[in-house]
Parts: C-alpha cells; structure tokens; sequence
C-alpha cells in the first residue's frame, strides 16, 4: 500500500450515510424503482415471477387513511433497506454475507458468501430483501446496458440495497487522486436520489450535524417505522400531516388492505 493510500485510510473520517424521505412530495412514481434496478443490474423479472419471488431493492408502497370520501387520503412511501445501525440481519447470517461498515453506516451484503438460508430474510421487519430465484438474464443486446461497477449476483442469494455502495468507492478513488480525505456531498448520491423527480429523497451523512440530511432528519414531522424494535434505521420520513406521522411514530404496518405495492 502506497503512503498516500496509507495516510487517507488512516485520517478518512467514519461517516453514517443516511436519506430522509418527504412523503408529501412523493407522487409513487416509480423513478427510484426503475433507477436503482438499472444502476445495480438487476435483472427483468424471469416469467413465472410473483410479487413475492421476484427481486427489487427498493419497493414503493401506497398507504391509505382507511378513511371513506371526501375523507380518504393517501400517500406512497419508498421503502429501501433502512441501513439500521444494529441491523437484527447481520446477528442472523451464519456466513457473515452480511457486514455493518462502521466507517459509513451502510448494511452490506455480500453474495459470493451467502448460501441462500434467508435467515437474514425473515430477520428484517422491513421486508427490504429478495431472495434470487432464477439465473439473472437479459433480453439480447440489453447486456451492453449493465452497468460495469455492479457484479451480477448468482441464483440462490439475497440481494438488497446497499446505498449504490460502488458509487462511494468512485468518490473515494476521486478525492484520493486529488489527495482529498473526505468525500463532498455532491460526490456520492445513490440512483434513486438522482433519479427521483420532485426531489423527495435528501441524501448524506448523519454524522455532519450541518449537513441538510442530517438537518431534515432532525426537523419536525420526522418518523422512522419500527423504530421501538431498536434497530435504529438510518432513513427518515416526513410529512405534515397528522395521521402520516400517527402511523408512521405508531411503528406497525397498516392492515393488508390499506397498502398496496408498487
């Protein structure tokens, strides 16, 4: 390892990469959806695939008031892995496929250990994991579109969102050659921030008390589900309104009936 290399991993400061979510601005489109599965080469959904055995890393939920019209409301919450800080997956996995990097708060996972025992699966009260059924595959020609940062992942793995953890290594790799120790805020934004369209998703570190993510996640109207389970998630939500926060700080999912997917 070079001095250069030496001296930006030992004075690299730890970071906790967060996002907070205003639901108000969120219209359910389904841009972070489409963003994140491009940007991490996750491939069209094989036939037979079911809600249930197909794969997304990050699924757009519509919830509802329950109430009837003119009362009824409701709103559409991204949901990706909540990058938990005791995240209960990594205490599960008997390959250690998944890893918490304490220099940046982001859940790993890692395919080429993972033997496909879904412990870690049935441990995440977020439902933010999948479980690959088939041999990933593309329409011909559609392989030139995969992105070269990302591996493919094997049949028989979970896979799950990772915060475009390849687009932190690009930022890394820049600030070093420039023989900078820290990345800037600009440098490193995963594809569904980018991609979203009203600008509803705010990414950054949580670590910086200035920064506007950390800022945000602090303001009023802030929530994070299932946070009495202690797994201290690291993605906010907001919304002004009263029974969004209700549900929300309450920490249990809405009746099957009241949500449904994206």
């Amino acid at each position: 390892m070079s001095e250069t290399a030496q001296t930006t991993q030992t004075t690299r400061k730890a970071a906790r990469y967060g996002m907070v979510v205003d639901l108000d601005k969120c219209t359910g489109c389904g841009a972070c959806m489409v963003a994140c599965a491009v940007e991490n080469n996750v491939a069209p959904a094989a036939p037979g695939a079911d809600d249930r055995t197909g794969i997304t890393w990050m699924r757009v939920y519509e919830m509802r008031n329950g109430a009837d019209y003119p009362a009824s409301r409701s709103i559409f919450v991204p949901m990706p892995c909540q990058q938990c800080d005791h995240p209960p997956c990594e205490s599960v996995c008997p390959q250690k496929a998944v890893e918490y990097d304490k220099d940046t708060g982001i859940v790993g996972q890692i395919p080429v250990r993972c033997l496909g025992c879904r412990y870690c699966m049935v441990a995440c009260p977020y439902h933010a994991r999948a479980f690959n059924w088939w041999d990933p595959s593309w329409p011909e020609g559609m392989e030139a579109t995969l992105n070269p940062d990302v591996s493919t992942r094997m049949r028989g793995v979970v896979e799950k969102c990772n915060f475009c953890h390849h687009r932190l290594q690009a930022a890394r790799a820049r600030a070093a050659l420039e023989g900078r120790d820290t990345v800037r805020a600009d440098e490193y934004l995963p594809a569904c921030v980018e991609a979203c369209p009203v600008g509803a998703i705010t990414f950054g570190d949580l670590a910086d008390p200035a920064s506007a993510v950390s800022v945000q996640s602090k303001a009023e109207g802030g929530f994070r589900f299932l946070e009495k389970l202690g797994t201290a998630p690291k993605i906010t939500y907001r919304s002004r309104q009263a029974w969004v926060q209700e549900m929300g700080q309450r920490g249990a999912p809405p009746p099957a009936e009241e949500v449904t997917h994206g």
